[in-house]
């Protein structure tokens, strides 16, 4: 029985969706390699794949097109009337996702060329600059920038899309991001070694660091955001700053006490130009998140990105 006999009573589905009645893509490149080479065996080996595979392959397409398109012989496969037409169809096709693959991969290029990194002060300063070294050995031809603010500010950049990929360090997520947590920090209280609290022997009380006029980050950052809640909102301003690195130089002056991220005072610290004042009953743990647009989850460069926060 030749094959045009064994497909005469074969009947294609005709309903549902258009991808369940055209064959993929893997199928009419098959189709083609044996129309250009002649051979069933052939046709497989180019594709990669047994030619068990192959004639099962061809078996599927001519069942859901409901028409024989090879004819399979010792001497060789030879494509019938309807297979060449089908194979004139199918090369356009192919051509068609040629172009669109091309397309895509344009679109990557250019999503790849560029990386608008936002992140809070503290990450900002102390966090990223590795990560984005590290970055750079991976992805050299990538431009990266990074738009520095607090965790408000963050969240306006990504959800106008001035940014793809941001970090912060508030209690909660802002509205219309999603994220996940790359780090823990504590925040802690230092002041200058000439300060009372330096010779402290007893740890503060919540009600006496409440109590104190402290330097301290503007209302909005994760710093202040944490520190607020930590006091039921009670955190007395004596100087209000717009960044970590104004804060140490006041507090290195003697102008007074301030909360900071463990992260921002780590050298001040071993060189003794700040002291570390224990405290007692307050919690000033927090996360450390990255954050994206909700239902956005990042790729290429801020993927990777990403992936490195972790390592």
């Amino acid at each position: 029985m030749s094959a045009t006999e064994e497909h005469a009573g074969d009947r294609p589905v005709s309903t549902g969706s258009l991808a369940h009645r055209v064959p993929d893509l893997g199928a009419l490149e098959l189709l083609l390699a044996v129309a250009r080479l002649g051979s069933l065996g052939g046709a497989a080996r180019e594709l990669g794949i047994t030619q068990p595979a192959a004639s099962s392959r061809i078996r599927s397409m001519e069942r859901r097109l409901g028409v024989a398109l090879v004819d399979r012989s010792p001497r060789g496969s030879r494509l019938t009337d309807a297979g060449a037409l089908v194979t004139d169809w199918a090369r356009r096709i192919v051509e068609a996702a040629e172009v669109f693959d091309a397309g895509a991969q344009a679109l990557r290029d250019r999503r790849d060329s560029r990386l608008r990194v936002a992140a809070s002060m503290t990450i900002a300063e102390y966090l990223l600059p590795g990560w984005l070294i590290a970055l750079r050995a991976q992805r050299p031809d990538t431009a990266v920038s990074l738009l520095a603010g607090n965790s408000a500010a963050v969240a306006e950049r990504l959800v106008s899309g001035e940014a793809d990929v941001g970090f912060v360090e508030g209690l909660t997520v802002p509205a219309g991001l999603d994220s996940a947590v790359i780090a823990r920090d504590r925040l802690i209280v230092v002041t200058a070694p000439t300060h009372a609290w330096a010779r402290r022997r007893r740890p503060l009380a919540a009600a006496e660091l409440a109590a104190t006029a402290l330097i301290l980050r503007e209302k909005g950052s994760g710093t202040r955001q944490v520190l607020d809640a930590a006091l039921g909102g009670l955190a007395r301003p004596l100087i209000e700053l717009s960044s970590t690195t104004a804060v140490k130089a006041a507090v290195v002056s003697g102008a007074g006490p301030a909360v900071l991220s463990e992260l921002a005072v780590g050298e001040e610290l071993a060189m003794r130009r700040l002291v570390r004042v224990p405290v007692d009953g307050v919690a000033l743990a927090r996360d450390l998140r990255a954050v994206w647009p909700t239902g956005h989850r990042p790729t290429g460069p801020a993927r990777d990105l990403l992936a490195l926060t972790r390592a």
